[in-house]
């Protein structure tokens, strides 16, 4: 399955995400839905936030030109909203993937599908 497989069939087909990118530690996008314009700069603050939270809770989350509120993360995971619209990023061994929400979906819905797909790519080595 190519990037832009695990973005369109395995993030955006769940119909619990929005929109989505998957990209490398270096900020580098490998593949994103129709019309997500995430910048390489955007990840690699994200990327950042996720070993410096600081980063976010000073700064918050923007992605494709929107600043979004940083709620929580970890290691691993951060969340973050502005208004009806939802952030769930998921880091894993070469990637994060990094998708939007929009209500009706909740929160959890989107983290399950998301972390889902980021357990895969981890269990294959990425």
């Amino acid at each position: 399955m190519s990037w832009q497989d695990y973005v369109d069939k395995q993030l955006i087909a769940s119909r619990c995400v929005s929109k989505a990118a998957i990209a490398g530690h270096d900020g580098n996008v490998w593949a994103k839905s129709e019309g997500f314009d995430i910048s390489k700069e955007e990840v690699g603050k994200i990327v950042a936030g996720f070993a410096d939270e600081s980063l976010l809770t000073s700064g918050g989350v923007t992605i494709a030109g929107t600043r979004y509120i940083y709620l929580s993360g970890t290691d691993r995971i951060i969340r973050a909203k502005l208004g009806k619209v939802g952030v769930h990023c998921m880091k894993t061994q070469q990637a994060v993937v990094i998708s939007l929400y929009e209500e009706p979906i909740q929160p959890q819905q989107a983290a399950s599908v998301v972390e889902k797909l980021g357990d895969y790519l981890i269990n294959c080595g990425y």
